[in-house]
């Protein structure tokens, strides 16, 4: 087991011999013998242990023999004590769900506060087939089909060498003494009746299901690994970013085959699910926007486009007042700088989009910066007439997140500038002009 351990470690390349390693124990076979094997193949490494105050007089004895085993050891002691009946009713979780949050967030706190490199879990081949039914019963797709993987951020899993058998024999062999959790023998759990129940009904049919069912969930996981790889190489394909708003070509998603998967894990890491990747592939020919969102983003069907953008970033003030002396601010939403400058020139036309300059005393102040709102319209810089906003946008060719985005430079209900595209006729530098203010959009970090 020791040179199983040490092979494990280099193959799966899980941490550097010199790393400092905290294990989590809870006092069960599983996680004892990992401390035990740690100490024995000399690796560097402390103990944390989560008391959840479950099990009574049962949960404190856990936590004295992790207690002891760390004074054995010679090694850091890290423990804690949850009211996890109270975390449970506050965020209306289950029991298992609200312990792992609670334990997780704790280790990790634990790791950064005394520098440990990894956090190691003891985890083994039994844990992986009983998470591989666990998710193929709540239908996780490809990722939960490969189960628990080696290495996973800061997660180590040292164990997922070993089969339980090994495990028990490693301990026998070495007189090592452990605490038997009461809560594993109930079948009240999933995982326990997997354990429990379809388990020994599969060794039935042939005595090495469970490990054939490794080998296959060792393919799956590198299957993952090409499949992932397909989606990024689509993703670089199709995906463009412009202005904090990733745009998906609509034309070359139809081109993919199944279009609601890829869509799905395209969208994924934005919070959206399958049945909203489906709704979305349904309506690729419809009309533009249709908006979904996820928790925190949302997408929206232009023209050409899926537009996907963050909701934080909409999240911004509807309108702002500038007074005569914040020309010199920044306004850190739009990305819009005031100067000012003394007109020395005869005439000073700027071409450029990004820049505008206005003759200030045509100004009444406070100024505001809007967003555009239907029936707006403006004198574009160099002709007589007026024009709406939707037709200019509409020739501009923009979408419609981008119409969103636009905002108003106003004065008076007047609109001075759309700003970073067009200077309003009425409010530019002539001849006559004593003082210019110089405004400019700066790139967004």
């Amino acid at each position: 087991m020791q040179k199983a351990l040490s092979t494990y470690i280099q193959q799966e390349h899980l941490f550097n011999p010199k790393d400092k390693i905290l294990l989590t124990i809870s006092g069960g076979i599983d996680s004892v013998v990992m401390c035990d094997l740690f100490h024995a193949v000399g690796l560097s490494f402390a103990i944390a242990h989560c008391n959840f105050q479950l099990r009574g007089e049962e949960s404190d004895g856990d936590e004295q023999f992790v207690k002891n085993l760390a004074i054995k050891y010679k090694v850091p002691f890290h423990h804690i004590r949850f009211d996890t009946k109270a975390y449970v009713k506050q965020n209306k979780l289950s029991t298992q769900v609200a312990a792992r949050e609670l334990r997780y967030n704790w280790f990790e706190e634990i790791r950064k506060e005394h520098s440990y490199q990894f956090i190691a879990t003891a985890h083994h081949q039994g844990d992986i087939i009983e998470t591989f039914f666990i998710n193929l019963i709540r239908g996780t797709g490809i990722s939960g089909l490969r189960s628990i993987i080696p290495k996973q951020g800061k997660i180590i899993r040292p164990l997922l060498f070993s089969t339980r058998t090994a495990i028990l024999t490693y301990a026998e062999k070495n007189n090592i003494s452990y605490r038997e959790d009461s809560s594993n023998a109930s079948d009240d759990y999933l995982r326990n009746k997997i354990r429990h129940q379809l388990i020994p009904v599969l060794n039935e049919f042939s005595p090495v299901a469970e490990s054939s069912i490794i080998h296959s969930i060792e393919k799956l996981r590198e299957a993952e690994i090409i499949y992932k790889q397909t989606i990024e190489d689509v993703r670089s394909r199709i995906c463009t970013e412009q202005n904090n708003t990733i745009r998906i070509s609509i034309s070359e998603l139809k081109k993919l085959n199944p279009l609601s998967t890829y869509l799905f894990e395209l969208l994924k890491p934005y919070g959206f699910n399958s049945s909203t990747a489906a709704d979305l592939s349904s309506i690729l020919d419809g009309e533009s926007g249709k908006k979904f969102f996820s928790s925190t983003h949302r997408v929206v069907k232009d023209r050409n486009f899926l537009l996907l953008e963050s909701l934080a970033h909409l999240e911004t003030p509807e309108i702002y007042f500038v007074a005569k002396d914040q020309l010199d601010l920044k306004t850190p939403y739009l990305n819009l700088e005031f100067q000012t400058h003394i007109f020395t020139s005869e005439n000073v036309i700027s071409k450029e989009d990004a820049t505008a300059l206005i003759d200030l005393d045509k100004l009444q102040f406070p100024l505001t910066i809007r967003r555009w709102k239907t029936g707006d319209a403006f004198q574009p810089l160099g002709m007589k007439g007026k024009k709406k906003l939707s037709d200019f946008f509409i020739d501009k060719k923009l979408s419609l997140i981008e119409k969103e985005n636009t905002w108003l430079l106003c004065s008076d209900e007047k609109i001075v500038w759309i700003i970073g595209m067009r200077l309003d006729e009425r409010f530019k530098v002539t001849d006559k002009t004593k003082i210019i203010l110089h405004l400019k959009t700066f790139p967004q970090p």
